[in-house]
């Protein structure tokens, strides 16, 4: 007969997992500025993710905190939207013709709308309430009209019209 072995038994061992309070004001600072926690914690020296997620079942101030630190992290995370929508990336682009190969300079800018949409669906999935995309609803109560206004998708046409407009002056 088998014994059924409790999952704790699976986890990594080796990290520290007595609470340090100054570890702890360190990881809620750099969450505050947008690193996100299992970053932090696959750092040497750092407690495992479910270690600090014990720490917060045991004391409610430090869940309050917590809180707050992603919360600032995520407005950390969405002002760096921001900055990489409104800096240029340049980068080489090589095209290759039939009369050898021409290499030219361009912004990145497939690549710097990547950034911004994963970053955006991260934070509509983390906090839909605050940037998710909104549904309205409108009409009778038997017949109500639902619109999705996508925040996110207005933002990003805007920028690219007044970008196209700078370039046209």
């Amino acid at each position: 007969m088998t014994t059924k072995k409790d999952p704790k038994d699976f986890l990594p061992t080796g990290r520290p997992t007595k609470y340090n309070k100054e570890m702890m004001d360190e990881i809620l600072f750099r969450m505050s500025e947008g690193t996100p926690l299992r970053a932090i914690c696959r750092e040497e020296g750092k407690p495992s993710w479910r270690t600090i997620y014990d720490w917060l079942e045991k004391d409610a101030e430090l869940s309050t905190r917590f809180a707050r630190a992603r919360e600032l992290g995520g407005d950390a995370i969405f002002e760096e939207t921001l900055e990489i929508a409104d800096s240029p990336n340049f980068g080489i682009k090589e095209v290759i013709g039939k009369d050898g190969s021409v290499i030219t300079r361009e912004d990145m800018l497939g690549h710097r709308k990547l950034q911004v949409e994963t970053r955006f669906k991260l934070l509509s999935k983390w906090n839909p309430k605050k940037y998710g995309d909104r549904t309205i609803m409108s009409g009778d109560k038997e017949n109500p009209v639902a619109m999705d206004v996508n925040v996110f998708d207005e933002m990003l046409k805007n920028l690219e019209m007044k970008r196209q407009l700078k370039d046209d002056e």
